[in-house]
C-alpha cells in the first residue's frame, strides 16, 4: 500500500474517535516507518512493506480504540520537554501548564526556594517549574510506584539535580519539610461522572475523587498548612465548575486569599491561596 493510500485509510478510521483523524495517522504512519512527517508529503507513492503495514494497523486499532496518542507514542510534550508517559500516569494537558505558570510568578528568579508537587504523576509540573528556576528544590511525591518510575526518567532526562522523588501519599512523606511553594494537580473528577468513560485507558485514581470529586482536595486543605511556610502559597488545579466548592473547602481550613485563576479557554482552573495572607 502507498504512503497517501494508507494516511487516507487510517484517517478514516479515525475520523469517529479523533479531534484531529489526519494528523494523528500522519503521526503514527511516521513513527512505523521510523521518518519524520515531511517525509510523508515529500514520498507518497512509497509502499509499505508487510511488517511495517502490519506496525501501523496496529497502532492505528489502538487509536481506534480510544487509547490517547500520548499511550500509543509513548511520549507527550508539555512545558517544552517531550516526556515520557504511560498509563501508570495521566497525559499531561495544555491547561495545566497554567499551574506552573502561576507556580513560576510567584517564584524569584534567583530564590533557592523549597517548592512541593503533590501527585506528580510522570513529573511534568515539578520538571517544569525546576527547568526553570534551576537554584530552587523540587520534591515530587505520589503514591504510585509505576508512576514514579517514569517521573524518574524523565527527571534525569530533563532536570538532574534539583528533583526529588518521594513515594507516599499526599503530604505523608514529607511532613517533617516546609515548603515555600506547594502545587498540585490532584485528581478531582466525580467517580459517577460519565466523563470517565471516555478516559478509560488513563489511572482511574489519579482522575476520580469521591461522590463530588473533591476528596483529594480536601485532604489538601486540611494537611497542606503544617508542611507550608507562613509566607507560602498553595496552587490546586481543579474542574472548571468546582471553583466555589475548592474556595469554601480551603476557607473552612482557614486559608486566606483565596483567588482563582481561568485557564485560557476562560475557565476557572487554578485556585491559589496562603496561610495567614501577605
Amino acid at each position: 500500500m502507498r504512503l497517501d493510500a494508507a494516511i487516507a485509510d487510517a484517517t478514516e478510521a479515525l475520523s469517529r474517535v479523533s479531534e484531529s483523524p489526519r494528523l494523528d495517522a500522519e503521526i503514527l504512519l511516521s513513527r512505523s516507518i521510523d521518518m519524520p512527517r515531511s517525509y510523508l508529503f515529500a514520498h507518497p507513492e512509497d509502499e509499505l512493506d508487510d511488517l511495517t503495514a502490519a506496525r501501523f494497523g496496529a497502532a492505528v486499532e489502538r487509536r481506534k480504540s480510544g487509547e490517547p496518542m500520548a499511550y500509543i507514542m509513548g511520549t507527550k510534550e508539555f512545558w517544552s520537554h517531550e516526556l515520557l508517559v504511560s498509563p501508570a500516569t495521566l497525559v499531561p494537558r495544555p491547561e495545566t501548564e497554567l499551574l506552573v505558570d502561576l507556580a513560576l510568578r510567584e517564584i524569584p528568579r534567583k530564590a533557592e526556594w523549597q517548592v512541593l508537587d503533590l501527585g506528580t504523576g510522570s513529573g511534568a509540573i515539578a520538571i517544569a517549574i525546576a527547568s526553570e528556576r534551576k537554584m530552587c528544590q523540587v520534591t515530587a511525591v505520589d503514591v504510585s510506584d509505576a508512576a514514579l518510575a517514569v517521573a524518574r526518567e524523565n527527571v534525569r532526562v530533563h532536570a538532574p539535580g534539583n528533583v526529588v522523588l518521594e513515594a507516599g501519599s499526599w503530604t505523608e512523606p514529607v511532613r517533617d519539610q516546609r515548603f515555600d511553594v506547594i502545587v498540585s494537580n490532584p485528581p478531582y473528577v466525580r467517580s459517577d461522572d460519565e466523563a470517565l468513560l471516555a478516559l478509560r485507558h488513563e489511572p482511574r485514581s489519579a482522575l476520580a475523587a469521591g461522590k463530588d470529586g473533591l476528596d483529594a482536595i480536601r485532604a489538601l486543605a486540611a494537611e497542606c498548612p503544617s508542611i507550608l511556610k507562613e509566607t507560602g502559597v498553595l496552587l490546586i488545579e481543579h474542574g472548571a465548575e468546582q471553583q466555589a466548592a475548592v474556595a469554601g473547602l480551603l476557607m473552612q481550613q482557614g486559608w486566606t486569599d483565596i483567588c482563582c485563576h481561568n485557564d485560557l479557554a476562560g475557565l476557572p482552573r487554578v485556585t491559589a491561596a496562603r496561610r495567614n495572607g501577605k
